[in-house]
């Protein structure tokens, strides 16, 4: 999706593309727009993506003058900028010195505040040992925040409420930081009782900066962005100013070229005041959200990186900028968001977007979402005249949407977007943890949705003949079998007309009609579309349901795996923590896998004794395969 928008705007400007790729990226979509392509190695991000030599030789081979890192870890890495600058080519992005300057969060904080930049009362020292870390805590006072400073991703993150949980909290931070980003380094923050988490756009050219203006990304789960908006809910003339000109003074103090984003973390406890907002971070590339800044602003901020990069000055000054009404945008991923928000895999069998809001994707129907990469499928963008125009085009862009084939957050879009929260702009950064747990649950078909699955599961959704279903001029009852997940669904049907259909289903009778204008329901016109498989059915009612069709000359079933815990995810084995002949305790660690930017710790279920370890560290494994086997013990 990265080298997706950076082509778009290169086959504006006339600048001709080249894409790298992995051995399972060959068929990708930033292939396919790209002038050239080069293969530069394996699935794993380390074989290829972030391999500097590959990309640099790459570039080098293919005769490019530049590299765009995009937004992905290699825009942020010093060393890649000193290798892109070493070959002579030109790195498309800040300077080597400027992230270095923000890489960690400690001595970003104390330059920030040497450069007049509000920064969260804390402590960012170099005396890691953990009586001080408790005495400098209890300074700050609880609740407190202890955060890796290499971190990211809510990864060497921990909340601490109470002073006797500081140390045990301290010790699982600084394990987590050590194995993610070795460097166990960590400091302390005051934790903000109603955090907003707000950002401010900022670009220079190596001297100057101007800012364009705030994002709002405070819809968040697991520390990751689910909902981005411009300008923020509540925003006043006086806080955007101060906003503002801290961004441009914190990018003008490390004499930031290129785009960038500081971040703040705001109290909205008492409403928006330019006294209550707080540095946290400045990330050193563009964003992932940055399309909701275009939208308000109209500037292409990939072309204001080229022209800057090539030697331009500032394409436009501070009072050249100005916000045109309200941008939304929603990240659309393949995770499963009832099993808490796990990453998840597939093929995209069906997939399809509205044509009149911004889709940003890197992906067609037919493509892989696969364990190596980040699982998001597309971001939808909306823009409208004001805030409430924009979120109702949103809703109606969701409504029809249509994803098959891989689990997504599509419904918890559609419920979050609706929720009064987000509906009324009162929204923080705790918003999704607090939210009634309905919001997370899956859509629940109802039963006209299970009808259209079942009939068309028989065949009986294209045209027929006209005596078709009639037997001694009596209609015929066809019973579909068909499941929506692991819950198994019967639906007796009949037809009684030319695409006319009685369908029966858990006491519930439905009249189900097939009209030139599409499908009808109990005597209404329904806006349902279908896709059918030969072993699945979707249908897309605002929601997407998607049924599976046994296939009746099957006669396997699942085997019981008894004692067998498996996967839940597709990723990688960070460690696992036991050897056969162990004995474990219900919660106990078993192993840690990582996928996508998220960890998950693997926990026992039961006590036992472990009798077999199939994984090992660095393995790379599927969902559902079995990892260990747990037995009684004795």
């Amino acid at each position: 999706q990265i080298a997706c928008r950076v082509i778009e705007s290169c086959r504006k400007m006339g600048v001709k593309t080249v894409a790298v790729y992995s051995d399972v990226d060959a068929e990708a979509r930033h292939v396919a727009m790209a002038d050239q392509a080069v293969h530069i190695g394996g699935a794993a991000p380390a074989d290829s993506y972030l391999d500097h030599a590959k990309v640099v030789d790459a570039a080098k081979a293919s005769g490019a003058e530049a590299i765009h890192p995009g937004y992905g870890f290699l825009s942020e890495n010093p060393d890649f900028v000193d290798a892109v600058e070493v070959a002579g080519l030109v790195f498309i992005g800040p300077s080597a010195d400027a992230i270095r300057a923000m890489g960690l969060k400690d001595a970003a904080k104390r330059l920030m505040s040497e450069a007049g930049v509000p920064v969260v009362p804390g402590y960012h020292g170099q005396n890691m040992d953990p009586v001080h870390l408790a005495k400098e805590a209890e300074a700050i006072g609880y609740p407190v925040l202890i955060k890796a400073v290499a971190g990211g991703g809510g990864k060497g993150m921990r909340l601490v409420e109470r002073a006797k949980d500081f140390a045990d909290a301290l010790k699982a931070a600084q394990a987590e930081a050590r194995g993610a980003f070795g460097n166990d380094a960590v400091l302390i923050e005051k934790f903000v009782e109603k955090p907003r988490h707000i950002e401010v756009q900022v670009f220079g050219d190596g001297t100057n900066a101007v800012h364009l203006f705030e994002r709002d990304c405070s819809l968040q789960r697991r520390h990751q962005k689910v909902v981005e908006e411009a300008p923020a809910p509540g925003m006043t003339d006086e806080m955007r100013a101060a906003m503002g000109a801290a961004a441009v003074r914190a990018a003008e103090a490390i004499g930031y070229a290129g785009a960038g984003t500081v971040e703040f973390i705001v109290d909205a406890s008492k409403g928006l005041r330019p006294d209550s907002f707080w540095f946290m971070e400045m990330n050193t590339r563009l964003q992932v959200e940055h399309p909701v800044t275009e939208a308000i602003t109209g500037v292409d901020l990939v072309e204001w990186q080229l022209r800057v990069a090539s030697g331009e000055p500032l394409p436009a000054k501070q009072d050249d900028l100005s916000i045109n009404g309200h941008a939304m945008e929603v990240r659309l991923y393949a995770e499963d968001v009832p099993a808490g928000f796990l990453p998840a895999t597939g093929t995209l069998t069906h997939l399809a977007f509205p044509d009149d809001v911004r889709i940003d994707t890197g992906v067609r129907a037919g493509d892989a979402v696969t364990p190596y990469y980040d699982p998001m499928i597309a971001k939808l963008t909306t823009h409208g005249r004001t805030r409430d125009e924009a979120r109702s085009k949103l809703v109606a862009a969701l409504a029809t949407t249509e994803v098959a084939g891989v689990t997504t957050n599509h419904g918890f879009l559609r419920k979050l977007i609706n929720a009064e929260a987000f509906v009324s702009g009162d929204v923080d950064t705790g918003v999704i943890d607090r939210a009634d747990p309905a919001l997370l649950q899956a859509p629940v078909p109802c039963t006209r949705s299970r009808s259209l699955g079942a009939l068309c599961a028989l065949g009986l959704a294209e045209d027929l003949p006209a005596f078709s279903g009639f037997s001694l001029w009596q209609p015929l009852t066809w019973t579909a079998h068909i499941f929506w997940g692991d819950e198994p669904i019967e639906v007796a049907v009949q037809l009684t007309g030319p695409g006319q259909f009685t369908c029966n289903i858990d006491d519930r009778t439905h009249l189900i009609e097939r009209k030139s204008d599409g499908w009808w329901a109990d005597g209404h016109k329904i806006p349902a579309k279908i896709v059918t498989r030969p072993d699945a059915v979707s249908v897309f009612w605002g929601n997407g349901y998607h049924y599976t069709v046994p296939n009746p000359l099957n006669r396997s079933s699942q085997v019981d795996t008894g004692g067998t815990i498996l996967s839940p995810m597709p990723g990688l084995v960070r460690d696992v923590f036991v050897k056969p002949g162990a004995s474990v305790t219900e919660g106990d660690r078993l192993a840690i896998f990582e996928a996508m930017k998220m960890e998950h710790l693997l926990t026992a279920p039961r006590d036992g004794r472990i009798s077999e370890v199939f994984v090992s560290a660095g393995d790379q494994v599927e969902a559902q395969v079995p990892i260990l086997a747990l037995e009684d013990d004795g």
